[in-house]
This record gives C-alpha cells, sequence and structure tokens, in this order.
C-alpha cells in the first residue's frame, strides 16, 4: 500500500473520493483514517513507485463535484438509559445528564475512521463541552454491542461485544456489522447522528440493522 497523508480530515476525505471515483483496475481497496489515506495495489500489476506517482497527478486533476465530499446522513437510535457512565462524565463536564444527552444527540458525526473491531466508527468531533473526558482507568472486560462510547474528542460504537475503556453513555438496538454476510454499511465519510428513544422502543428496533 502506499500511505498518504493530508493537512486535515477534510483534504484526506478528498482524496479518498478522488481515487474511489478514478479506481484504476491495480486499486484494490481506499481506507481513510483521519488525515491519512491508504491505497492498497496489485502488486502483480503496478509498484509503489507507479502509484505514488499516480496519486501526485491525480491531486492536480480538478475533480467536478467532489469540492466538499460527503457520505451518507445515519439516523442511529440511542437509548441513554443504558449509560454506564454519567456520573463519570457529569464530574468532567460539570453538565446535567439531560444537557449531555442535548449535545450528544444535538451533533452531526463524521466517521474519520473505522477499526478496532469490525465496523467500529471513530466518530467525530464532539462540542466543545464534551471534550476531554478521559478513558477509564481500568477497561472493561465485556462491553455490550451497540453500545455508544464517548472519550478525548470522540464517539463511537461498539459493534460487538469486546472490552473496552471508553465512557458508556448509551446503546443502539441496531445491527451495524454482520461479518458473515459482509454486512459494514458505515463508511468513512460518512455522517451519524443519534436519535435519542426510550427502553420501549430500543426493544422494538433490537436486532434491526442500520438501513
Amino acid at each position: 500500500a502506499v500511505m498518504a497523508y493530508c493537512d486535515d480530515e477534510r483534504k484526506a476525505t478528498l482524496l479518498a473520493a478522488q481515487v474511489r471515483q478514478a479506481m484504476p483496475t491495480w486499486c484494490v481497496d481506499v481506507v481513510q483514517a483521519y488525515v491519512s489515506v491508504a491505497i492498497y495495489y496489485d502488486i502483480a500489476s503496478i509498484d509503489f513507485a507507479l502509484v505514488s506517482d499516480w496519486l501526485v497527478q491525480l491531486q492536480q486533476i480538478e475533480w467536478d463535484g467532489l469540492n466538499q465530499p460527503t457520505g451518507r446522513l445515519h439516523q442511529i437510535p440511542c437509548c441513554y438509559d443504558f449509560g454506564l457512565d454519567f456520573e463519570r462524565v457529569q464530574d468532567h463536564t460539570r453538565l446535567s445528564r439531560e444537557a449531555i444527552v442535548a449535545l450528544h444527540s444535538g451533533t452531526i458525526y463524521t466517521v474519520y475512521a473505522i477499526g478496532f473491531c469490525p465496523g467500529f466508527p471513530y466518530l467525530g468531533y464532539l462540542p466543545a463541552a464534551l471534550t476531554g473526558v478521559p478513558r477509564l482507568a481500568s477497561p472493561r472486560l465485556k462491553v455490550e454491542e451497540g453500545s455508544v462510547g464517548l472519550t478525548g474528542r470522540q464517539t463511537g460504537i461498539y459493534t460487538e461485544i469486546r472490552p473496552g475503556g471508553w465512557n458508556i453513555v448509551g446503546r443502539t438496538p441496531l445491527q451495524l456489522v454482520d461479518v458473515e454476510d459482509a454486512y459494514f454499511p458505515l463508511r468513512t465519510g460518512d455522517q451519524v447522528q443519534f436519535q435519542p428513544i426510550d427502553e420501549c422502543e430500543f426493544r422494538a428496533l433490537a436486532g434491526k440493522r442500520l438501513t
């Protein structure tokens, strides 16, 4: 792969979109993570130097409709009643539980990276009032699938049961990943906004896929 580093996340999203639109036959995959873009290539068809030169030339081309690339906006239900760490978040932010929910759900986030476990979206950025809450001193050994956590400047969704150290503020009932079925609806560049729901709505939506 060739790893390209951009000045900011917007330019990285633009570069990834440019590569995907051009999609030469030797390109195997394009993976953005914040300000970096990895372009995976078929080593039987091309080498590192030629891919690097192609990327330089690509960035000199004017691309109509790609000046402000945006992905799909996903509305993801979140039951904040399942938040385990509101006390920690409140202690750090000096905000009420209601204010935390309003800020967290009132923000539209961008998927800047996917990793840690299959389909886990790293979403940014939190509003300033919610920024800076540290990770748990000792990670939980088990975080439930669908748990919505935050730390630092980011929020994210645990797509499967895993250990984890983020502050859990809610949980979505939706299925966001199915590895066997190659179901990964969230991509870098997409946008996410959380919709508060109650436990009754959570149970009604449990197991449904993100559409």
